[in-house]
């Protein structure tokens, strides 16, 4: 599933040919996405101008000169392709401008489109109770400090709850727990003030590389243009069991599986 950096290469990619174009033709070629098309969709694109192009977590923004913001996620496998040169049988929703066509292409059909009004957003349901952004100001250990006081259950999958921080997925909660030093077994309100300190920059940089590199190129992901992002060369612990640990302490990297997920960590760094 695509994730955060994924997400941000995405509309980083979408916005150098969309941003302040006007939309002159909106389609929907098949409607068996995984949830149905807003019904106004195509009349309330048509003839807007993209005002400007954002991501709230996981969910990419298109918002119009009509107060409505188009609200994307890419399901499983989704990606927007521009300007293909042929179409393709999974191009689910088309836009165009005078320029350029952009097609939402999902073969796996887990992606959908919302429209809502931009004012409200905030008040969207799947914003509504989410976290700090992980590259936004309002993250830091003071507020993971709160957030996870007397929490047992373990740091990994609380950071994978998005009341907690917002967008961040398997990959790079794995490896920002490597960055800090931390052990994803440990339960999150047991996690020190200082590990917590060491682990907000330990996310931001992890996906601060992840985006510079395109994102992690695994399955289905590409960016908007076809290439494959690389950060998925990078990984130090994330996929790599019984690989030694880059610090060469020693240890070799152990997986284990938390809230059905594998976690992958080093048991001599990772305390």
């Amino acid at each position: 599933m695509p994730e955060l950096p994924e997400v941000e290469t995405t509309v980083r990619g979408l916005a150098r040919f969309l941003d302040g174009e006007t939309i002159v033709r909106a389609r929907v070629n098949r409607p068996d996405m995984r949830r149905p098309f807003p019904p106004e969709l195509v009349q309330m694109l048509t003839g807007a101008r993209v005002t400007g192009l954002g991501r709230r977590a996981k969910y990419g923004l298109i918002h119009t000169d009509r107060a409505q913001t188009l609200i994307f996620h890419l399901g499983m496998s989704g990606r927007w392709r521009i300007d293909p040169e042929t179409e393709d049988k999974h191009d689910h929703f088309v836009i165009e401008t005078r320029a350029h066509r952009f097609a939402l292409c999902d073969p796996r059909r887990f992606g959908w489109v919302d429209l809502v009004a931009s004012d409200a957003l905030p008040q969207w349901p799947g914003f509504l109770r989410m976290g700090p952004e992980p590259l936004g100001d309002d993250l830091s250990a003071a507020h993971l400090k709160a957030a996870l006081a007397g929490r047992k259950q373990a740091i990994k999958l609380m950071l994978l709850d998005q009341s907690v921080i917002a967008g961040l997925g398997n990959i790079y909660v794995c490896e920002a727990l490597w960055r800090a030093g931390i052990d994803p077994r440990k339960a999150a309100g047991k996690v020190s003030k200082p590990a917590l300190a060491r682990l907000v920059p330990a996310i931001r940089d992890v996906l601060t590389q992840s985006i510079e590199d395109g994102g992690s190129s695994l399955r289905d992901y590409a960016r908007p243009d076809g290439e494959l992002g690389y950060f998925a060369t990078r990984f130090d612990v994330y996929g790599r069991e019984d690989a030694a640990c880059h610090r060469g302490d020693g240890g070799m990297i152990r997986r284990v599986v938390q809230g059905g997920r594998s976690t992958w960590f080093c048991p001599v760094c990772q305390r």
